[in-house]
């Protein structure tokens, strides 16, 4: 990357030692005055409650005393906490935020608006609809077609996927079991499950059936044990229920959800991984096969694009072209991409940028445009302050779901989304953090993305110094994205020695000031076939049924600068031997 790109990404963070202090201070004092200002000159005529007189009294003093102590207090105590800005900190999903994302959660933070509805987020609900086109052109949807909103988080993001996808099929269901019960023909509820909107579409003319006699039918809106035996009457076939298939690489929420969502841990039907960690397409379609077989619906396809243990990204292009196989034989699949880690990445495709991903990773994360929705995680790669997730779609239809009344909310403000999210209360910050930063960085690959393409870079030049520093080290491979784990092995060992070693070695870091690392633990239950990998590579024995890993997550925009490259790599590999046997 030139100088000139280095020098731009350094105005868009405030510095490891604050170097941009002096201009960032100016702009939160100027967000400041223009708060203040705003509120004297609103309503100007009212009496003021709090009159010069009264801040002069000595009880009004007191408690201005009071607080400004406990601030102080509170500001020591932070200093405590995890410094998670340096580039020392190379832990876990978490890094330097952003100068436009703090400022515009700042801006929005003093106005505290409600993005639940038009009726308390006038502006800031339309800066979500702008932050989410913004997203949505990232990821590769069309902005004018694509609907989403933002959450706290990813988990509740997963959750909005499988409340969307459940919608649906609770739709194709009570329309087939109507037409059932209508016509006495036996229903086949793996078909009626997966019919499409317009086969749906089809039956309820052909029927004369209207969204409002589904009512009677349906499992999320009446009794779910009453109509399962009616699906079973119907077909003639004990009614199971769907099944959700995620990979085996996947985040810890995918089993809340079936939890949530009452479909039971049996419904969690992990897909096989293959030899690099990733999604096996041959056991996705066997698991399909396999629940067709059983009278089970598959209620959605989930494929991750940047996995929290190293970083993975499954084969969503190749997804998607199963997921089209089944859909021209009249098989409609829900398929979600769990993108919270690595959804930023897409923002380097189109350019240059994209030249540091290898050929796999460039055709899954341009393959998200086709999938039904997709789950980002702007405080991570976004560089926003907690808590920002969020939910993408499509189009409106993959945005349907259930609907709610609330008598104190206008329902004629055709933009409020309170009814189309889990969450209730939604506050504004994240989405205006978004879009301060889509406004000033942009999501492109010349500029963002070549902050993500940094990541990248970064990751592989550490890779190669710590292999060539240190012996012992043992990359995981592949690494799709900017998330390095590696093990300490000698040549031809046991597994369960390697494992040991490298855990004593976290435990060192973990007491160690100098530098912040994670671990992982790779379980053979998913990740054999890499496993075993992993270990021939050193020519080693499997004796053990895992694999314990040192993970570095590279995110901060200044492990690309040469003079940080050149003082702290050194220093790492100093320290990570001293805490090896």
């Amino acid at each position: 990357m030139s100088t000139r790109n280095i020098w731009n990404e350094s105005a868009y963070f405030l510095g490891p030692k604050s170097e941009n202090a002096a201009w960032f201070r100016a702009e939160f004092q100027s967000i400041l005055d223009q708060w203040f200002d705003w509120r004297r000159a609103l309503f100007g005529s009212d009496p003021s409650p709090i009159p010069p007189d009264m801040r002069l009294t000595a009880g009004f003093l007191a408690e201005r005393e009071l607080i400004s102590q406990k601030v102080h207090e509170l500001g020591v105590l932070m200093t405590g906490e995890v410094p998670k800005y340096t580039p020392r900190y190379i832990g876990h999903m978490v890094s330097e935020l952003s100068i436009p994302a703090l400022l515009g959660h700042f801006a929005t933070l003093l106005h505290n608006p409600n993005n639940t509805s038009r009726d308390v987020s006038r502006v800031s609900g339309v800066v979500e609809d702008e932050a989410i086109a913004m997203l949505a052109s990232m990821v590769g949807y069309d902005p004018s077609q694509a609907q989403g909103h933002f959450t706290s988080g990813g988990t509740l993001a997963n959750f909005e996927s499988v409340w969307r996808a459940r919608y649906r099929m609770d739709h194709f269901l009570a329309m087939g079991l109507c037409v059932a019960e209508t016509t006495g023909q036996p229903l086949d509820p793996v078909g009626a499950a997966h019919m499409g909107w317009e086969a749906y579409a089809q039956l309820s003319a052909a029927h004369s059936i209207a969204e409002s006699d589904l009512r009677s039918a349906s499992s999320v809106l009446g009794n779910p044990f009453e109509i399962a035996a009616r699906i079973g009457a119907a077909a003639g076939r004990e009614w199971r229920g769907p099944v959700l298939l995620v990979p085996g690489n996947k985040h810890f929420s995918w089993l809340k959800a079936a939890n949530v969502f009452g479909l039971g841990e049996e419904a969690f039907w992990p897909i096989a991984l293959d030899a690099q960690g990733r999604l096996s397409i041959p056991a996705l379609r066997a698991a399909i096969h396999r629940a067709h077989e059983a009278g089970r619906p598959v209620l959605a396809v989930v494929s991750v694009a940047g996995t929290t243990e190293a970083g993975e990204i499954d084969p969503v292009d190749a997804v998607c072209d199963e997921l089209e196989e089944w859909r021209v034989s009249g098989v409609d699949i829900w398929h979600h991409v769990d993108a919270a880690w690595g959804g930023f990445l897409c923002a380097m495709l189109g350019d240059e940028a994209e030249s540091v991903l290898e050929t796999h990773g460039r055709r899954a994360l341009a393959a998200i445009r086709r999938v039904n929705s997709v789950t980002l995680d702007p405080h991570k790669l976004g560089y926003v302050p907690y808590a920002c997730g969020a939910f993408l779609v499509r189009d409106k239809s993959n945005y349907a779901n259930s609907a709610f009344a609330a008598p104190y909310i206008d329902r004629a403000a055709s933009n409020d989304r309170w009814m189309m999210t889990l969450e209730g209360s939604r506050s504004g910050v994240g989405a205006a953090a978004i879009w301060l930063t889509g406004k000033t960085l942009t999501f492109g690959p010349d500029r963002f993305g070549g902050i993500m393409a940094g990541t990248i870079e970064s990751r592989r030049f550490f890779s190669e110094a710590l292999e060539a520093g240190e012996d012992l080290v043992r990359v995981l491979e592949p690494a799709d994205s900017n998330i390095l784990c590696f093990s300490l092995a000698r040549h031809g060992e046991r597994l369960s020695d390697s494992n040991a070693r490298t855990a004593k070695a976290f435990q060192g870091f973990a007491a160690d000031p100098e530098f912040s690392v994670s671990k992982t633990v790779l379980s053979r239950e998913n990740y054999g076939e890499l496993i075993n990998a992993h270990v021939g590579r050193y020519g080693g024995e499997c004796d053990t049924d895992s694999l314990v890993l040192l993970r570095c997550v590279f995110m901060n925009p200044f492990w690309r600068n040469k003079k940080i490259r050149a003082a702290l790599m050194p220093q790492f590999i100093a320290r990570l031997q001293t805490h090896i046997d």
